[in-house]
């Protein structure tokens, strides 16, 4: 299925001057989020081999995978906002972290603007994804 056929659309988007283990350490962080905020409804059903072997269920739909500066991540979470979107975020000082408690402290830590965002995701409408993501890439 492409992303048109769903109701919502799923993307992440990543700071381009992060380094590689960073931009797939925060995409996976912000599509758990985005997983258990959806809920059972984004969740398929488990994998099976043709052995019979049992895999975890995956999320049901594509996700987007996009890179943009830092200012363009803030654009996006105000954009967010002001549609009522909920959004993942993940922050430069959450690497410094080394659990879940930590990571909220850190984020609870900083005003709304001085946040340093490496990584947001969404999952949301079309029309409002769109909006969103307007004028970004998507990730080489």
């Amino acid at each position: 299925m492409a992303v048109a056929d769903f109701d919502t659309k799923v993307a992440v988007v990543v700071r381009d001057d992060l380094a590689t283990w960073q931009r797939l350490n925060v995409t996976a962080f912000l599509m758990a989020g985005i997983a258990a905020h959806a809920g059972a409804e984004a969740i398929g059903e488990p994998y099976r081999d043709a052995d019979g072997r049992e895999y975890l269920p995956l999320l049901v739909q594509p996700v987007l995978v996009f890179a943009s500066g830092g200012a363009k991540l803030h654009t996006v979470r105000e954009r967010a906002e002001r549609r009522g979107v909920p959004l993942a975020l993940y922050t430069a000082d959450m690497f410094e972290t080394g659990n879940d408690a930590d990571n909220r402290a850190a984020v609870r830590a900083v005003a709304t603007a001085d946040l340093d965002l490496v990584g947001v995701a969404i999952r949301a409408p079309h029309r409002d994804a769109d909006a969103l993501l307007r004028g970004l890439k998507r990730h080489p």
